[in-house]
């Protein structure tokens, strides 16, 4: 694919990514570089045997001796490829986070046009979102429920098939009740503003199981403050009227039914075992039921989809009205068995990407869907981004959160993460819970007491 020999040089991962980002695949180049009075030499071998040279200045501050590196790596490898990258040399996943800082993206990363826009606009709305955050006497909550119906082909998350804990689900749940109760205790002095369940798939429980939940989250705090209280039903064949009631009268205030697409051929293929129709039906049932903040998911660049599939998707949902339509481009992660059987799957040109995600951008616009977060990933389909879009007022606040890491955040559940914002404001602090539930419900003190520190902050 590709290779990458750098003697002296300090920065092979910014070299690493630049290159998966052009080489996602099979045909690659190798980068070989080094240090010769103090500047940094580089020759770049491409597959189709051609050559070519270029070389840094080694001294300045290390941002801009990267970024030059990375700059240059990226001029040489587009002029080969006749072709650009929609954020150029940008590969860190906030770049809303820079846009708020006032770098100059056309400059720095040689970043397109239309994607300044929209990382400009998308960090203007978080800003607004975000005023109403306490940073500093709030917090927010995560609860993770790491069971789903099936795992999907592209899934890379904490994920077990629900049908095979059966007899243990019981136990996840005590232990998930004593540590929500135990870190609701240690935040006691503090604001909670909001709280997201995840997964996994939260409608994988029954009716009772999740209405256990969501009542020791009532019950061990004020929720006062509360500005959010999001749940994922994520796979509408998870979903009953039964759940939604328990949901609703535990206090959610937005849920997600995420149909990832609307061609049925698809589901079948990335596993999703429910038909478009259930999608539908789902949808309506929960607006029926008073839901007036739904969040739907899809996803770009899907084996098998070309334009006017993913079309056909946006067309549907806009017939369902949601109130907040999130777009996230395919990526293939390591643990997902979409990377494992990759090549049984044909994968989507960078020119249809493209397409498809101004289509959404479009679409979602003419919808009255603004972008109000943003994000990327590594092994992204086409160099591309995720972006959640959302009608005036039904912004997924906790989304923006978990990405800009200004407020505490406490993870209860297998797999979950605390982040705990350092009081320089230069990165966080993560508490990891380990993966596997048995082990989590075998070491639930040991996940409490991690967290005994967690109101304090961290230097």
């Amino acid at each position: 694919m590709w290779k990458i020999e750098l003697e002296d040089i300090p920065f092979a991962a910014d070299v690493r990514e630049l290159l998966m980002a052009f080489y996602p695949e099979a045909a690659g180049a190798h980068v070989r570089g080094s240090c010769r009075d103090n500047i940094y030499e580089f020759t770049v071998t491409f597959h189709d045997g051609g050559l070519a040279h270029f070389s840094c200045d080694s001294a300045g501050d290390r941002f801009q001796v990267k970024s030059e590196i990375k700059r240059e790596l990226y001029r040489t490898l587009s002029e080969h490829e006749h072709r650009t990258l929609p954020w150029g040399t940008l590969t860190g996943i906030r770049p809303t986070r820079l846009a708020m800082q006032g770098l100059d993206f056309r400059k720095e990363f040689l970043t397109s046009e239309e994607k300044i826009r929209l990382c400009f606009e998308t960090a203007r709305r978080e800003e607004q979102v975000l005023g109403k955050i306490d940073y500093e006497n709030g917090w927010s909550l995560y609860i993770g429920i790491p069971f789903c119906p099936t795992r999907c082909l592209y899934c890379s998350f904490t994920a077990y098939p629900v049908a095979l804990w059966q007899y243990k689900k019981k136990s996840y749940i005590e232990a998930l009740c004593r540590e929500i109760e135990a870190v609701s205790l240690l935040m006691k002095d503090k604001k909670l503003q909001t709280v997201y369940m995840g997964g996994g798939t939260p409608t994988s429980l029954e009716a009772q199981e999740l209405k256990t939940i969501m009542d020791k989250i009532g019950s061990c705090n004020d929720l006062s403050h509360l500005l959010e209280f999001t749940v994922e039903a994520g796979r509408p064949d998870s979903i009953t009227e039964e759940k939604l009631a328990a949901v609703k009268q535990s206090g959610a205030t937005r849920i997600s039914v995420n149909p990832q697409t609307m061609n049925q051929k698809t589901l079948d293929v990335i596993g999703r075992r429910h038909t478009v129709q259930a999608v539908r039906d789902k949808f309506l049932m929960a607006r029926r039921m008073g839901f007036y903040s739904i969040n739907m998911d899809i996803i770009a660049g899907l084996p098998g989809e070309r334009v006017a599939d993913f079309a056909h998707t946006l067309d549907e949902l806009e017939l369902l009205g949601p109130d907040a339509l999130t777009v996230h481009s395919l990526a293939l992660k390591r643990a997902a068995r979409l990377s494992e059987e990759k090549d049984n799957y044909s994968r989507t040109s960078n020119e249809d990407m493209c397409e498809m995600i101004e289509t959404a951008g479009r679409r979602c616009r003419e919808m009255e869907l603004n972008p109000y977060y943003l994000y990327r990933q590594k092994n992204m389909a086409g160099n591309f981004e995720n972006v959640g879009y959302a009608r005036e007022g039904k912004e997924g606040i906790y989304n923006i959160l978990i990405m800009e890491e200004k407020q505490i955040i406490a993870g209860c559940g297998a797999g979950c993460t605390t982040k705990i914002p350092l009081k320089d404001g230069k990165g966080v602090k993560r508490i990891e819970n380990v993966k596997d539930p048995q082990i989590y419900i075998d070491r639930i003190d040991e996940m409490i007491a991690r967290k005994r520190d967690i109101a304090d902050g961290t230097d």
